[in-house]
């Protein structure tokens, strides 16, 4: 694009939404064209703020009009730079659509706008004496229409299920700036293909979200936390194991933590101590949720451990004793990828899942073939057990991050897909594809599965115009 028609596209984007809300200054557009980690970095000719669904129709039929394309943009707090702008785009960011249209206690929904963040809706969740679910470590500046396209995950998952399970109904823009209204709180509606599903997890790459119907459930009225050492894997699907057959779905998290893990946490974390007096290779944090008031809950709690005691599955466990000690816990789970992020090797992140029962037997072989192929590696291995993700990160000795050659080196992530194919698993469990992982998309899913995904591209998206170069 000439910088004669970039002035012309941002002059008739300005008509929208008025010279406040857009950007165009290279200093002022650096949030929005640069992730937060600092990994991708981008450009675009505009960032532009629509207040409401008619504006966000009207940018995107003129950026179709004028062949630009665009990017949605939500809190930009992504893992693999979906919400990048690369090239003479215009980033479309949709935090002004931040309001909560309705809550309705009785069909237990909440109708809310992209830009809502994702704390806020938990609150106001919790203001009607509900809860909505969806948990990450960016709840705080994330916001919902980007857990959307990304089909977020949390830790939350093992009961709730992902973000796509939690939605009943979509508005959307599409890419020629019609707007489909999905807007439905049914939770039966056999009307043929279910459309919403094609633009959750979509990255924006089919049209953009600007609200959606949300599931709400009644709120826990009782918890109970609890931090276990383990010796392995094994241990930890043992107590997995047990903890259902004591506690049934009343588990709404079980996270596997290794030692090492939590070494990088107590290493740059201020504030943050080990919960048990001695030191162990493994731990899981568990947590339990009732909507039965009381103390029923713990002493079932504490039933387990004694059980996962006597059969040494577990090794040592403390029990939250208020909500501070809780706190604590997640803490130190919730501050890995912060403190890997403050250490100076290179970390090669994967974001894996393979069938829970198999979890142990990953772990154990891919430790063995790094350690094969590059001798001195430090696993850093941390997770949703329960739901089968783990976040499966390596640093390989005398690697830094300020090498560029370290940086652009996928041995060690081929090795790792290579192996997380042959089980049968999935390269990117809860992070999505962005930029990132592009290419393994197409050197791991099947030639009839890519193909399916560009026929559904270009029947929505013709042009390519919506958020390119990502995903396909």
């Amino acid at each position: 694009m000439s910088d004669a028609s970039s002035s012309a596209v941002i002059s008739l984007l300005t008509q929208v939404v008025g010279a406040q809300a857009i950007v165009t200054e290279s200093r002022e557009l650096e949030p929005y064209v640069n992730d937060w980690r600092g990994i991708y970095e981008g450009s675009a000719i505009a960032a532009v703020r629509p207040a409401n669904t008619e504006q966000v129709a009207t940018i995107v039929k003129i950026c179709a009009e004028t062949n630009t394309p665009v990017v949605p943009q939500g809190g930009n707090t992504g893992m693999c730079g979906a919400s990048v702008p690369q090239g003479n785009v215009v980033v479309l960011t949709l935090a002004r659509m931040n309001k909560i249209r309705e809550v309705d206690t009785l069909n237990n929904t909440m109708t809310v706008e992209a830009g809502c963040v994702l704390a806020n809706i938990q609150q106001a969740a919790a203001d009607v004496d509900r809860l909505f679910p969806l948990s990450l470590g960016a709840e705080g500046s994330c916001q919902i229409g980007g857990n959307l396209s990304t089909n977020a995950g949390g830790v939350n998952v093992l009961r709730y299920g992902n973000t796509r399970d939690l939605v009943l109904g979509l508005e959307v823009v599409l890419p020629d700036g019609r707007v489909w209204n999905g807007m439905r709180s049914l939770r039966k509606d056999n009307t043929g293909y279910d459309l919403k599903h094609m633009f959750i997890g979509a990255e924006g790459t089919l049209g953009i979200i600007t609200a959606a119907v949300l599931k709400l459930f009644p709120r826990p009225r009782a918890s109970a936390i609890a931090w276990m050492a383990v010796a392995d894997p094994d241990a930890a699907l043992q107590v997995f194991d047990l903890l259902r057959r004591h506690c049934g779905e009343r588990i709404s998290a079980f996270e596997l933590i290794s030692r090492n893990s939590l070494e990088l946490v107590l290493a740059h974390i201020p504030g943050t101590r080990d919960p048990l007096a001695a030191p162990h290779p493994w731990y899981v944090l568990v947590e339990l949720g009732d909507s039965q008031p009381g103390d029923a809950l713990r002493h079932e709690l504490e039933h387990a451990l004694e059980a996962a005691l006597e059969n040494t599955s577990v090794i040592d466990a403390a029990i939250a004793e208020n909500s501070t000690q809780a706190q604590a816990f997640w803490r130190i789970r919730e501050s890995i990828p912060e403190a890997a992020r403050l250490n100076p090797g290179m970390l090669y992140r994967h974001d894996i899942t393979v069938a829970t029962g198999q979890i142990p037997a990953f772990i154990k072989e891919a430790q063995a073939a790094l350690e094969a192929k590059f001798n001195h590696t430090r696993m850093i291995c941390f997770g949703h057990l329960g739901d089968g993700n783990l976040h499966f990160n390596t640093y390989v000795e005398n690697r830094q991050r300020t090498d560029a050659k370290a940086r652009a080196a996928n041995d060690v992530t081929t090795l790792v897909y290579d192996l997380i194919q042959r089980y049968k698993g999935s390269f990117s469990a809860e992070h999505g594809i962005g930029i990132a992982k592009v290419a393994e998309l197409v050197r791991y899913k099947s030639a009839v599965e890519i193909d399916l995904m560009r026929t559904v591209k270009r029947a929505l998206d013709p042009h390519g115009l919506m958020n390119p170069g990502k995903v396909l």
